[in-house]
């Protein structure tokens, strides 16, 4: 009203104008402090939100106006790809790879040599029954880097598919073929829910058909590639960078393995003898798990 004609008289008319902006900024701090602990809340649970609840409400989804998710809102979901592109538990698992003990692989024109760390963390257990390289096939073999008890179930799925294959063809599995279907085992962990990916990164010698020796690493996303020299695990940098020095088209068998020693003696940590390393090599068609004498001998040839 104008303070003339207002019922309670200019003084009051001015009181209530007063009171009433001090309620209307009041009113607006309020508003801004709800505000301000929505921004917060929705903040929170960006972090820890499932991906799944939001499903159905693709248009709430896609609004960067209630919900904008990092990478990390995906982080627990293998199934769904991040903003980024990413399978963050796919890499994950190759975290757990790059921590694990070095091992390593050299194709040679005759042959093929893996091998691997064994080093344990106490001094009670008994070296003679833990095993890194193992035979899958009469021609080939494998060693790995990252979380053992995956080893085990990959190595058992890998030898009933070589043994289905013999059944069936009367001849031993080529190794393209045998880490092949090791791959795609792998892969299918990648793409289903209610599982991990494995968290180990295979080397696979051995083999093909025509008598060729091939090497193979195959990760836990599946892909494999054919290497003529490779490490994986940890120091695998430092390691490859020493094979691309050491490395060369026509290196033969025995000269693959002193290389291959002298490549884990770079990166060892304490003092590296037959009990905490592990060899295995492929040699005329042949793979074998070199014994502790024979690796001894080796050693002492590249001291």
């Amino acid at each position: 009203y104008p303070s003339s004609s207002c019922p309670r008289g200019a003084l009051g008319c001015a009181r209530w104008k007063g009171f009433a902006t001090d309620l209307s900024s009041r009113r607006r701090r309020r508003w801004r402090r709800r505000k301000d602990l929505h921004v917060v809340g929705r903040n929170a649970f960006e972090e820890i939100v499932c991906l799944y609840q939001f499903q159905d409400h693709p248009a709430l989804l896609a609004s960067n106006q209630y919900i904008a998710m990092g990478d990390s809102a995906y982080s627990f979901s293998l199934t769904t790809f991040s903003r980024t592109g990413k399978l963050l538990q796919i890499e994950y698992a190759l975290n757990a790879v790059a921590n694990g003990r070095t091992s390593l692989g050299i194709c040679a024109k005759d042959g093929v040599v893996i091998a691997t760390d064994k080093k344990l963390t106490s001094e009670l257990v008994d070296v003679a029954h833990v095993h890194k390289v193992e035979l899958l096939t009469p021609s080939s073999g494998v060693c790995f880097s990252g979380v053992g008890p995956d080893y085990r179930v990959l190595v058992q799925r890998a030898r009933k598919a070589s043994q289905s294959y013999l059944m069936q063809y009367g001849e031993v599995q080529p190794i393209s073929q045998l880490v092949k279907q090791t791959a795609g085992v792998m892969q299918e962990y990648t793409q289903r829910g209610g599982v991990r990916p494995f968290g180990i990164s295979l080397l696979i010698g051995g083999v093909d058909g025509d008598g060729t020796p091939r090497l193979y690493q195959v990760d836990p996303s599946g892909a494999y590639f054919s290497w003529k020299a490779t490490a994986i695990g940890k120091n695998y940098v430092n390691a490859k960078n020493f094979l691309e020095k050491r490395f060369t088209e026509d290196m033969e068998l025995e000269d693959a393995i002193h290389t291959a020693l002298l490549t884990l003696r770079e990166g060892f940590e304490g003092e590296m003898n037959c009990d905490n390393i592990e060899v295995g090599v492929v040699r005329n068609g042949k793979f074998s798990i070199l014994t502790p004498e024979q690796i001894q001998d080796y050693l002492d040839e590249a001291n």
